[in-house]
């Protein structure tokens, strides 16, 4: 008596001869059995394939689904009658091939739903020593523009740089969000393209349009996690304007859906998710763009200045010279370099020392997220020097944490890029408003001199300015409402409601032409020792009303207009060394200069 199998499975006969994903070819003793069309199948409640049973010179051939019976059954009495096979005998191997065909269609299926994991190239030695040589290098920020110029990208020196942040801020739990904004034919599209080539392949994903739900349906866990959607144009993602802000915002996706259960064959609700952080990369031609998009991604104005597109026409006839050619070939080069240096780019955490001594204006509700994009901005800069940064550890929960701290120099980069991409320019404002402003600063400059006192401790009424300057009651409250509406003015509200008196937060930058953003920590002071965030009223670090040390800010369109208070005037007068009078600010210092207690 034979022994038993080992195993409850009987061992198939059929050998598999060939299978290229095409045509599938199967071999039970002399019968030769051909598949093709199984990969069209998506599951197993149809198996429609093309099948051609040979043997000798003898064959058939005819389309089938083998899941259905009655078919099965056409085919065992036509394909037996072809080739003068006994019925038992075709209906055992066609047998023993629907076995073998269900097992390779499952291990497709669940190839397919595996997730594709990209697997980063190996860098030589040599690769690894030059990319490093790169991240070490003392003016890395200046490095990177240079080697943008050297792939033939003029101007726009801001934007490439704070293009490139973001790409790289794709490594951090709450990346960066960008726009590049300008008319048609300006170059944001070539923007886009010069920052993404600097970023390795594996760590981007580009698509033209996206569909409402497409982004639901990526496939994977991992598929977007730390990588950069880049999408060419902002209307082409319209319908996925949901998505894309709950991605930026939530980190993830999830959604359930309704689909039928490949094994069983019934509907059952499938749960689809998309694992963030994912930092997105948008261009637009469109002047007024989504406020819920716009306020959670950083705006890049093309230059669209005749100076800018002259350096352009240069570039391009330059590029039919034989130096443009040369400049070509050593541009893959260069952006092999900087693709291998992003490889090396860990995901730190990044801890700032001196975030409690940031300063920001929090005057509008806006500036919540506007904020938050500060601090990315020096976390990111923090983050593509951390080769030039010693990685500390930190114990938590029996665990070891890695981290590395910002500098004062990561602050000062990030300072001067936010003035360009989060402030205003002077020139954006009418003359005469801007006149004002001058006034408003020389009342500042004589109270401070007067009373030997900081200028963000002024506190002025309507009145008192519309004194000093001799300006008109109506002139001086439209002017002064312009001020306060673009945030150079603060205005809060009195002692007891006592009408408004106003703070000038502007600092005196961007009078030469270019973007301010006003309430920035001055780095020189803090690197002198000054505490400079607990003594700014009306910013993040020390914001007025929360001792009572200030009255609180009134933001604009909540409140009164800006401007004299009926009635009110007379109810809390400035002091004598021009500060409004408040019992908590006068016992602050003997000479009652206001003060805001450092928390």
């Amino acid at each position: 008596m034979p022994a038993a199998p080992s195993s409850g499975v009987p061992t198939s006969p059929v050998t598999v001869a060939k299978n290229d994903g095409e045509e599938i070819v199967l071999a039970l003793g002399d019968r030769e059995w051909r598949v093709r069309g199984l990969a069209k199948n998506s599951g197993f409640e149809s198996l429609k394939v093309t099948l051609r049973v040979a043997c000798a010179e003898r064959w058939h051939l005819d389309n089938l689904d083998l899941c259905v019976a009655r078919q099965r059954a056409a085919f065992i009495d036509a394909a037996a009658s072809e080739t003068a096979l006994r019925p038992e005998l075709v209906k055992r191997d066609l047998g023993h091939v629907l076995r073998k065909l269900e097992e390779l269609q499952e291990e497709r299926l669940k190839a397919e739903a595996a997730p594709k994991a990209t697997a980063e190239p190996a860098l030589s030695a040599q690769e690894r020593e030059a990319a490093l040589g790169l991240l070490r290098a003392p003016d890395l920020l200046g490095r990177i523009l240079a080697d943008f110029a050297a792939c033939g990208v003029v101007g726009e020196e801001t934007n490439k740089l704070v293009g490139y942040l973001a790409a790289v801020s794709r490594k951090l739990d709450n990346p960066l969000a960008v726009i590049v904004q300008s008319t048609s034919a300006a170059g944001k599209s070539a923007l886009m393209e010069a920052v993404l080539a600097f970023v390795p392949p594996e760590e981007r994903v580009k698509y033209s349009a996206l569909t409402g739900q497409a982004l639901y349906y990526l496939g994977g866990d991992s598929n977007l996690k730390h990588k950069i959607l880049a999408i060419v144009e902002e209307e082409g993602a319209e319908k996925a304007s949901y998505a894309l802000k709950l991605l930026q915002s939530e980190g993830e996706l999830s959604i359930a859906s309704t689909g039928k259960d490949p094994h069983t064959g019934r509907m059952v609700t499938q749960e689809y998710r998309v694992e963030g952080p994912v930092m997105i990369f948008l261009t637009t031609t469109a002047v007024d763009i989504d406020e819920e998009l716009l306020n959670r991604c950083l705006i890049l104005t093309v230059d669209e200045g005749r100076e800018q597109t002259a350096a352009i026409h240069r570039l391009q006839r330059e590029r039919e010279t034989l130096a443009g050619l040369l400049r070509t070939e050593a541009r893959a080069a260069v952006l092999a370099l900087h693709r291998n240096a992003q490889r090396l780019l860990r995901p730190l955490r990044v801890v700032n020392p001196f975030a409690e001594r940031l300063t920001f204006l929090d005057d509008r509700t806006r500036s919540r997220r506007d904020h938050t994009k500060y601090l990315a901005l020096i976390r990111t800069v923090t983050l593509l020097h951390q080769h030039q940064r010693p990685v500390k550890t930190a114990q938590h929960a029996g665990r070891a944490v890695e981290y590395i701290e910002a500098t004062l120099e990561d602050i000062a980069a990030a300072n001067a890029l936010a003035h360009d991409v989060l402030g205003r320019c002077l020139d954006e404002m009418p003359p005469q408003t801007r006149r004002l402003l001058a006034q408003v600063e020389a009342l500042a400059a004589a109270r401070c001199a007067k009373a030997k006192i900081e200028r963000e401790d002024v506190r002025f009424r309507a009145r008192e300015l519309r004194e000093f300057c001799g300006w008109g009651n109506s002139q001086l409250h439209l002017h002064l409402g312009r001020l306060v509406a673009l945030e150079y003015v603060l205005a809060h509200r009195a002692d007891h409601g006592a009408g408004l008196v106003y703070e000038l937060v502007y600092d005196g930058g961007g009078k030469d032409g270019k973007r301010h953003l006003a309430g920035l920590l001055d780095v020189e002071k803090l690197r002198a020792g000054h505490d400079y965030g607990a003594s700014r009223p009306g910013l993040a670090a020390g914001h007025p009303g929360q001792n009572g040390d200030h009255p609180a800010p009134v933001r604009p369109g909540s409140g009164p207009l800006p401007g004299p208070v009926r009635g009110g005037e007379t109810a809390s007068l400035p002091s004598e060394n021009g500060v409004s009078e408040n019992p908590a600010r006068e016992n602050a210092r003997p000479d009652g200069a206001a003060l805001v207690a450092a928390s």
